[in-house]
């Protein structure tokens, strides 16, 4: 089962690939490729396509939290606490998600994320976010 679902994802990926050849700024198929390639663990490539749509889309907050997620994925933490400030500035508010979402991980272990994750859930102190 899992075989066939590796072959799904290279399939898909192939198909989002064509497409991109022939647009290059397609907002909806970039959004796929960088979601599949993230799923066939292929982080490098979906954070170049991450970076791609931050640079199209700059406060788009649920752009820039994948943004975090790619560069976690590949613990480049600086630029992931810096992508998942810019999120919150920019209204990512999906917190319980945040707090569950595996491919922020390697953020969780930094020393910082405690702090700035009880920072981002209380009230009083959101409007006064801002980036490091």
């Amino acid at each position: 089962m899992k075989q066939v679902k590796q072959t799904d994802l290279d399939f898909e990926i192939g198909f989002y690939e064509g497409l991109l050849e022939k647009r290059h700024d397609f907002l909806q198929n970039l959004i796929m490729l960088g979601e599949l390639y993230t799923r066939k663990g292929l982080y490098q490539k979906g954070l170049e396509i991450d970076k791609k749509l931050a640079k199209m889309r700059p406060e788009d907050p649920v752009i820039l939290y994948n943004l975090a997620c790619s560069y976690s994925l590949l613990s480049q933490i600086d630029h992931s606490f810096a992508a998942l400030k810019l999120a919150v500035q920019c209204g990512y508010d999906e917190i319980d998600h945040l707090e569950q979402d595996e491919d922020l991980n390697n953020l969780k272990q930094d020393p910082r994320f405690p702090a700035y994750l009880a920072q981002i859930k209380s009230p009083n102190l959101k409007n006064s976010l801002s980036p490091q």
